[in-house]
This record gives C-alpha cells, structure tokens and sequence, in this order.
C-alpha cells in the first residue's frame, strides 16, 4: 500500500519519521525524473521525459511547467553557483543553464563521436560534473530520438569544466543510470540497469572508491534491488543510501544492509533531499511526484 514504511532493521525507525506520512503532491506527469531542489527558491524542479518537458513545484502554490521543449530532459542537479544542470537525451548532451536564463552546452561528444543519451548527474566539491551514459534516449523516440550510437559502449564520465576535458572514469556497465557521492566524496556510488533490456542483466548498484579526486578504483557491488531496478538515488548525511525501485524507495545502510523502505504503488525513477533543513525526501514515480518528512537530513 503507497505510504507503508516497512522496518527491516531497527536502525530505520531512527531515519523515518512516524509523525510524518507520505505525501502525493502533483500527478499527471508520463515519466517523472531528475528531481532536484533549489534552496534560493525553496522549489523542486524534475523531468517528465516523453512530455517533453520541465516541472516546478512550490509549496503552497503546486506544480507549473518550467520549460517546455526540454530536449527530452533526464537528471538535473545544480553547481556551486546554483546553477541548474541538466542531461539532455534529443540533443545527446549534459547542458547549463545561465543566470540570464541562456543555456550553454557543456559536453555533446567523447572522441570525435557523439554521446549516447546522458541520464544523471552530480556535481563535485571540486565543480567538476561527473555523469551516465546510458542509450535510453536513442533506443527509441520515447525518450528522445531513435539513433544509431556511436559510442563504443555506455560509460561513466568526469567534465573538468575549466578545461572542458571529458574523462572516461567507467565503461564496465551495461547500463549506468543513477549515481551519487559519499558525504566526504572519497566514494562514487553507480547503478546498472541493464536488466531493463537484458533478461539476466545487472539490477545493482556498484560502489568505487574516488582517488586523487579524479579516478575510479575497486569497483564493487555494493547491493542488488530486489524490486525492479535502482534508477536514481541519493545518499543522507550518515551515508545511507534512498533508492528507487520498482516497489517504492529502499533505504541501504553504508555497509549495504536493507534497512527499510516505503512503498508506493508506481515505479519510483529517482529521489532528492529538499527543503528548508534538508530532511524532505521528494520522489518521483512515474505519473507523481511524492514527498515525506524524514529524521535524518541529506547529504550536502
């Protein structure tokens, strides 16, 4: 039932709170994605892909459309400046937005060859922006448009955007999607959805330790979703991890042990930590967008 919290560990009545229930706040989205949220505004913005467009939600007075004609939009997060940044599957890039409301093209290309479809994104301490390459957007005209792809598999970058050098970090997956750091960022976490595709493909999330800030190394699975695939994800202060699933959001402790979950009746694509103190987790699910007063705080 949309809205149980399920214990699995004593640990998760510590991170939940049971004064605060689940919460629907807008629906009529095809596929919500990328939520993120902006802390200047106190506003959510995410992606509803095959509308072709970008939502905002603001407390009090609900949703409205962003933008429209939104490339197709997958994962946004925003930079050091508060800047929104945003993967694009129609025109295969990861893009800015400028505070003139101008957007700038960040990276379109690795090796002379266009990208598959960026998916999601995070951005470092450091500014560099660390995203998926998965083919979603081009497998079809669902999510974007039917293209052949050029890249030689779907990899895992790093944009140094001083230099605009792009840096292939992972290309081990068959599907990498969601990914997110450890609150001291000595630790990249990246899921795999390949079993979208594949009958017998990866429905994990893997963990690499970062060294020199800049590398990929000890690749690991660090938990398989039991419950359809772990799109996107984010991490709480204590370095707990909230996952999507296809039965709500499971919620992993550091060492990877399932600590509990709340239930929702869609298929969850991804979720962020929002509001006035950082302890709001909105969610987005398919048609909805969710949110619920949490005990624990996200990760900054």
């Amino acid at each position: 039932m949309t809205g149980e919290v399920i214990v699995h560990d004593e640990a998760f009545r510590f991170l939940v709170n049971p004064a605060a229930d689940l919460k629907k706040l807008c629906s009529g989205m095809l596929w919500a994605e990328g939520p993120v949220y902006f802390p200047q505004g106190d506003y959510l913005l995410w992606s509803d892909i095959p509308n072709n467009r970008m939502l905002q939600w603001v407390e009090g007075l609900g949703m409205r459309v962003y933008r429209s004609a939104s490339n197709n939009s997958n994962g946004n997060t925003r930079d050091q400046q508060g800047r929104l940044i945003t993967c694009e599957h129609l025109s295969r890039s990861v893009t800015r937005t400028e505070s003139d409301g101008s957007i700038s093209v960040l990276a379109d290309s690795y090796n002379g060859k266009r990208l598959n479809s960026p998916n999601d994104v995070v951005v470092k301490s450091d500014g560099s922006i660390w995203f998926t390459d998965p083919s979603y957007g081009i497998l079809s005209d669902y999510e974007g448009r039917r293209a052949n792809q050029e890249q030689d598999g779907c990899f895992v970058f790093r944009l140094d955007v001083q230099s605009g050098a792009l840096t292939l970090l992972a290309e081990d997956f068959v599907k990498p999607n969601g990914l997110a750091f450890s609150p001291d960022e000595s630790k990249l976490y990246v899921s795999d959805t390949g079993l979208s595709h594949q009958v017998d493909g990866p429905h994990h999330i893997r963990v690499f330790d970062i060294e020199d800030g800049v590398r990929l190394t000890n690749g690991r699975v660090f938990t398989d979703i039991d419950k359809g695939v772990p799109d996107g994800f984010r991490l709480d202060q204590e370095g707990n991890l909230w996952s999507s699933t296809g039965g709500g959001v499971q919620c992993f402790s550091p060492a990877g042990r399932l600590l509990g979950e709340i239930l929702i009746e869609e298929a969850v694509a991804n979720v962020t930590f929002g509001g006035p103190k950082n302890n709001r987790l909105f969610i987005t699910a398919t048609t909805s967008l969710y949110a619920m007063y949490l005990a624990v705080s996200g990760a900054v």
